[in-house]
């Protein structure tokens, strides 16, 4: 059994967390440079967390240019056990209107020229990637979302584009054909690397405006998206606490091994052999590897 230390990012709209107690902002450095922002602690409803803005305070950083490897990195150095992702996003489908919330359980990658995983020549690892998210975090997700009363869809399918451009009609329609959920920018590589340094990751989607694909798009207006976000961004704070307060209240700071396993992936994730791995890249992932390397 192991301490909790619960990890959220913050995405467009959220660069701060209302509530958090005894709050500090540390930078942290990393082998593969500076993470969105110095990461802040504190506790909430009775639960540690760490929480990082994910494009920055003030948002400074494109989707395409977030140092994801040092956003999960940092978080991992520090002890993150349990990460939660909140991220804006687009509807793809009629019944996940604007305003609404998709808790997502499945993705489909179509980023380019990010580096999408911590191993590299000198030491290679395939983990699974079936089953992107945590089911037993996107359960207290669940949970807190009803203790809040925030209505969500539970699970869906998160269509992760390059961006910062978004979509055209042609592939917003492919999107759909393929029976995508959401369009955003950000969970990839953010959940494969999670995976890669064995933190239980869930993530929560929250609608600002349907894709370029619905009729009524060209008749939405800035002012309508903005409203939109910023109601979003106050159910968000209010789930963050439900959610840290259904943590604590679960696992009374007390971590049992994750039923599915991501807090151990790396056991029959790593192929090339003790002896032959480079010992720079071991260095580099140094707090990626230290359970195995422990044991």
């Amino acid at each position: 059994m192991t301490s909790v230390l619960l990890g959220i990012i913050g995405g467009s709209g959220l660069a701060d967390v209302p509530g958090l107690q005894g709050k500090t902002w540390q930078p942290i450095t990393t082998p593969f440079g500076a993470p969105s922002d110095n990461l802040c602690f504190g506790e909430l409803a009775g639960q540690d967390v760490v929480f990082l803005p994910r494009h920055g305070r003030g948002h400074t950083i494109p989707p395409d240019a977030i140092n994801f490897r040092a956003n999960i990195d940092a978080l991992k150095q520090v002890g993150v056990t349990d990460l939660v992702s909140f991220s804006a996003c687009g509807s793809l489908q009629e019944q996940h209107p604007p305003g609404s919330f998709v808790l997502v359980d499945q993705y489909v990658d179509r980023t380019l020229n990010r580096v999408g995983s911590f191993f590299e020549p000198g030491l290679v690892a395939h983990v699974s990637m079936a089953e992107p998210v945590c089911n037993r975090a996107r359960g207290w997700l669940k949970q807190a979302s009803a203790s809040a009363g925030i209505d969500v869809h539970d699970g869906g399918t998160y269509l992760a584009m390059n961006g910062p451009q978004f979509s055209t009609k042609a592939e917003s329609a492919l999107y759909r054909s393929w029976g995508c959920d959401v369009i955003g920018m950000t969970n990839m590589p953010e959940a494969k690397l999670a995976r890669e340094a064995e933190i239980c990751y869930a993530a929560i989607s929250m609608v600002t405006d349907y894709d370029c694909w619905h009729p009524d798009h060209d008749h939405v207006e800035v002012a309508d998206i903005l409203r939109i976000m910023h109601d979003n961004a106050t159910k968000a704070h209010a789930l963050m606490g439900a959610l840290a307060k259904t943590v604590a209240q679960e696992v009374a700071n007390e971590r049992a091994p994750c039923p599915q396993g991501c807090d151990r992936v790396l056991d029959t994730a790593l192929v090339t052999a003790p002896d032959h791995r480079d010992p720079d890249v071991e260095e580099r992932l140094s707090a990626i590897l230290a359970r195995v390397k422990e044991g």
